[in-house]
Formats: structure tokens, sequence, C-alpha cells
């Protein structure tokens, strides 16, 4: 089959609007933290937005993600709860889970292998059951209902059901593939880790080989590899949170991976050309790195074949992590140009540039128009944002009937504007 046509596009989930603190996901040090402040919905989608727009002035396709229905009143009828019941202490935590906003963060959507690493040459796509957060465990369903109308294209596009939520999997936040370019055979890389330590691990080694082997991976070029318990002990629930992986390049902390050494032979052993940008503990340490998101960035291959890291301010403004971005960029290796977002409101509630978007390689002609952005379809959004989102949320207004009302006009605004009705 013919690939020459794929190009990876980044599909960014627009906030939605009930955007919320409520300190809903155990192991994401920067959610905790920042539980009961007061949110701005409006703020985080427009920060979206712009972040997609500077992907766009690099030369980068980009594609975007709805919000999911929210509050999610099924979620709640299921459990025997009505968005009346938020008043009473013990039903608070429930009520906010059904108002989350968690979707935005568009790498635990799905894991997604391109064609050309499939037996079947389609690009097969399985939407991460999420089923150790109860906030999150909820999406799969409305994100394959999304994802089905998006890549619809049979001849291009599997698209599986959820691993079994015996096997909790978190989607592309902790995939990685390497590959001396999109249209050519690469090389995936899936990061598990172990239970038993004092925060959840989120993806188990069972559900990555179940995704393998549900996308058709040559064993040949599939490597599993165990996160550092340590790191998910400092707060690095996904791998992504400690390295990122483009083309040719593992961008990497030095104690991203419980076997260092191993992990980085395994990679060789099937993509020779694997190079390594390690970050050393001595330059930035664990907890900066996780703090700031240095590896939370999103690295990709411009139009004149170089690479740029896109990093959250929260690195840019890092004394630490700005030295070692600064040498990098005047180094000879391969990633030559850093380019610093702004991205608070997500980073507040723990999810950075790599979390907001989904990397999908293949041919743009495949996939639903209506998915792809433009500055023209940029600028829509925008004004329903503005006219719809809400300005702010405070935590003791989840659950607020009126506000729910808002929150749920709001979301069939943007359907409407984008002609996505069938998605309400």
């Amino acid at each position: 089959m013919n690939h020459a046509r794929l190009r990876e596009i980044n599909f960014d989930g627009i906030v939605g609007p009930s955007h919320n603190y409520a300190g809903l996901s155990l192991g994401n040090l920067a959610a905790t933290s920042h539980a009961g402040d007061i949110s701005h919905p409006r703020a985080a989608a427009l920060q979206g937005l712009a972040k997609m727009r500077a992907n766009m002035a690099l030369g980068l396709p980009q594609g975007f993600l709805l919000p999911l229905p929210r509050p999610n009143e099924s979620f709640l009828a299921r459990l025997g709860l009505t968005q009346s019941d938020a008043a009473e202490r013990e039903n608070r935590p429930l009520v906010a889970a059904a108002w989350s906003a968690s979707a935005m963060w568009t790498a635990n959507a799905a894991t997604v292998s391109p064609a050309p690493d499939t037996a079947d040459g389609r690009c097969h796509l399985t939407p991460a059951n999420l089923a150790t957060m109860p906030h999150r465990a909820q999406e799969w369903r409305d994100t394959k209902a999304q994802l089905a109308v998006a890549f619809a294209d049979d001849s291009a596009f599997a698209l599986h059901d959820a691993v079994p939520p015996f096997f909790g999997d978190e989607g592309a936040a902790n995939h990685m593939r390497l590959c001396t370019e999109h249209a050519a055979p690469g090389v995936e890389v899936f990061v598990y880790g172990r239970p038993g330590g004092a925060f959840p691990a989120r993806q188990s080694l069972q559900a990555s080989r179940a995704v393998a082997r549900l996308h058709g991976l040559s064993p040949e070029r599939t490597i599993f590899i165990e996160q550092n318990p340590a790191a998910i002990e400092a707060g690095a629930f996904h791998n992504d949170v400690v390295s990122v992986a483009n083309g040719r390049v593992l961008f990497t902390h030095e104690e991203a991976f419980a076997e260092r050494e191993g992990a980085y032979e395994a990679i060789r052993a099937a993509f020779p050309e694997l190079q390594v940008v390690e970050v050393p503990s001595s330059d930035v340490s664990l907890a900066e790195a996780i703090a700031t998101y240095l590896f939370n960035a999103q690295l990709v291959t411009l139009p004149d074949g170089n690479m740029a890291l896109v990093v959250p301010m929260e690195s840019w403004n890092s004394a630490a992590v700005r030295r070692f971005l600064d040498r990098m960029e005047a180094g000879n290796g391969p990633i030559r140009r850093v380019t610093p977002v702004d991205v608070t409101q997500s980073m507040a509630n723990g999810g950075g540039p790599a979390c907001l978007r989904l990397r999908v390689a293949c041919d743009p002609a495949t996939v639903d128009p209506r998915f792809l952005l433009d500055e023209g379809k940029a600028d829509a959004i925008a004004r329903v944002v503005e006219r719809h989102w809400p300005e702010c949320i405070e935590p003791s207004a989840v659950g607020n009937p009126a506000l729910a009302q808002q929150v749920v006009a709001a979301r069939a605004a943007l359907l409407d504007l984008l002609d996505l009705g069938d998605l309400a």
C-alpha cells in the first residue's frame, strides 16, 4: 500500500465549558494541589486554541476533538444520583466526576498505530479505557463515537473497542513511535507500570500487549518497557510526563525507565537509528522535570526537517530547565528549536502541551474535514467560546442547575457551528 501521503496531524482537545479543579486524579500532583481553586474555562479553551494556532504557524497540520457531553447525567443515574445530590458532602466527588472536562487531554483518547506498522495496512485506533480513575473511566464510549465520525473511512482506519477494564489502559500517553519517516514502518514502544506503589500505575502490561495484538503489530518492531517506579512515585502518572519520542529521537529524563540502559538497548535492537537526547538528573531533577512538564512537550518535525520542542511556559520560566533548553538549542543535536506556549489553565489541572493532543499519522484526505482546523475555523470557534463558555467556575458551583444548563448550551453551540449535531 502507498503511504506517501501520510502526515502526522495533532488532534487537540478543545477545553470544555465545565473545566473545573476538583482534584480527582490521584497521583497527578498538579491536579490535586490545585483542588478547590477557581477555574477559568473560557481562558482555558482560548489558550488551547492559541496553542493550535501556534502549531499551524510552524507549518504543522492541526485537528481537534470536541468536549464530551457534560454534566454526564447517565453516569450519575447509574450511581442512583442526580445533580440535586451535589450538596451532600459524600456525593460531591461523584458529581464532580460527572462534570469533569478531562477529555480535553486527548493523549488519553486512544492509542494510534499508523498504517505502515499494521498487518492490514490501516491506521488502528483503540480508545483508552482509563479504568483507574472514575472521572475518566466514563469517557471511552463517547470518545469512540467521536473517533468513529472523524475517522469513518474504514479503508483507511480500524477502530476498536477499549480493552476490558480489568487491565488499565491510558492511551497514547504511554505509547511512543520511532521511525525514519511517518510513511515508513516504525517501532512502537509501550511503557507500562507495576502496581504496588503509593500512586496507581495506570498503564498495565496486559493492556499494552492487548492493544499491540489488536493493531496487528509485528512483535519484532514492538517494545514493552517498564516505567521507573520512582517516577510514578514522584508524580509521573503517565510516561509522557518523563519522555517523548518523534522520528528517530527519544527525548527522555535519565530516571524515566526502570532499567534505563536495558530500555535503550531494547529499542536500538529494533531501531538502530535511535538518537537519545537524555536530560541528566544533575541538570534537571526528576521533581523539577515533573513540576515544569518539560517532557510533556510536543516534539515535532518542522517542514524544513528540523525538530522543535513545544514546551509549557512553566518549563520556559524554570531556571534549571531553561539552562538545559538553551544549551540544547545552541548545540548540534537533533532538537534545534524550542517554542513556549501558555496553557496555564490546563497545567493547573495536570496536563501540558502533549496531554492536549492525539497524534495521528494518516492521509489528511481520509479524515472528516469537520475535525481539521484552519484559521477561519479557529476564529469561529473562538467566538463561540467567548460568547458561551463560563468565565469562571467556583468549586461550590459544580452541580448548580443553572450552570449545568449553560455548560450544555455552550457545547451545543459549538456542535452547531461545526455541523456536528450527530454527536449531541
